[in-house]
């Protein structure tokens, strides 16, 4: 199976080394600059354990060298999606599954959900540019439960967690995974993840957001870990109001949650002091993915008729943030 890695950062670094040493997959890397050179003398690299794994892998920045592929692992921040869409077109054949492995709302969000309609959601997709690359009946759905870091390179250091749940962003009524599916789950399983089939890929992922919406900028303003902002009553307080609003939103849209704030919490502390992806991207001055976490939830809650007015703060405040440090694209 062809596989490409569009973006090879933590996670497809991670991702593209695992296919890689499997060895039923041929692995490229579609990337550009210092990045591209380090994987054409390097390969690309997990650090895992103590033990550095290296896989070598064909790598260019023009798509057109790699070809069409099978399936295309989509794994960049949500500001970088629309350029690398355009840029994965030729990699794209009728067959093509597309696989983004990315945090937050996607472009394809709303398909098949009557609350949301079929207009793109402009804090992902304005005009519809991401959508008009990246067919959706070629889309698999995926949410990552797995912490890695980049080090730059094509060189990824797994932190914790091996889990990738992938699933039809429109389910077949039957309720049980597609064949293409089932076939790409036990392809990662076998390279050495907890891939497991989803019957709704879209509460999955609002699910995982439920919780990564309030402690990504939260940390990323304060400069505080996980815990650090569990242990303030207030914090904790300001995220647990955040999350009822966004709690309220789901149960319009189909992506009910039957936990509590508290609930979601609990699970956080056991991360310990752990820096959320968006804290560091701002410590390394990194664009941040603001729209994909926060703003596409202010967006969906307007369009289904739910005030939220404390991720209304949240996000003006992170927004105002990225925006002095110069990591809002725009």
């Amino acid at each position: 199976m062809k596989v490409c890695i569009a973006g090879a950062g933590a996670i497809g670094a991670f991702i593209g080394t695992r296919l890689a040493l499997a060895g039923e997959s041929q692995v490229s890397v579609l990337a550009r600059g210092a990045t591209l050179a380090a994987i054409r003398q390097h390969g690309l690299r997990l650090q895992q354990a103590g033990e550095l794994h290296a896989a070598p892998v064909a790598a260019s920045d023009n798509a057109a060298d790699l070809g069409v592929q099978d399936v295309v692992v989509i794994a960049v921040k949500g500001p970088a999606l629309a350029a690398v869409a355009d840029a994965c077109r030729p990699l794209i054949g009728p067959h093509t599954l597309l696989l983004p492995a990315m945090n937050g709302v996607t472009w394809w969000f709303g398909a098949g959900c009557a609350a949301i309609g079929d207009a793109p959601l402009q804090s992902i997709d304005p005009g519809g540019r991401i959508a008009a690359a990246l067919p959706l009946a070629q889309v698999i759905g995926c949410v990552v439960h797995a912490s890695v870091a980049t080090e730059g390179g094509g060189l990824a250091r797994h932190v914790m967690g091996q889990g990738l749940i992938i699933g039809e962003p429109i389910p077949d009524q039957t309720g049980g995974p597609s064949e293409r599916v089932a076939t790409l789950a036990a392809l990662l399983q076998r390279a050495g993840f907890e891939c497991t089939a989803s019957a709704d890929i879209r509460r999955d992922i609002w699910f995982k957001l439920w919780g990564n919406m309030t402690m990504n900028p939260v940390t990323a303003l304060t400069g505080a870990t996980v815990d650090k902002v569990l242990d303030d009553p207030l914090t904790r307080h300001f995220c647990s109001q955040a999350m009822l609003e966004a709690q309220a939103v789901g149960a319009r849209i189909g992506c009910a949650i039957d936990q509590t704030p508290e609930d979601r919490h609990a699970i956080a502390r056991k991360l310990g002091a752990f820096k959320t992806s968006m804290l560091q991207d701002v410590e390394a001055n990194r664009p941040v993915e603001l729209e994909a976490l926060v703003g596409a939830v202010r967006e969906l809650a307007q369009r289904v008729g739910v005030a939220t007015p404390t991720i209304d703060t949240l996000y003006g405040l992170a927004r105002l943030q990225a925006r002095v440090r110069g990591l809002l694209p725009g």
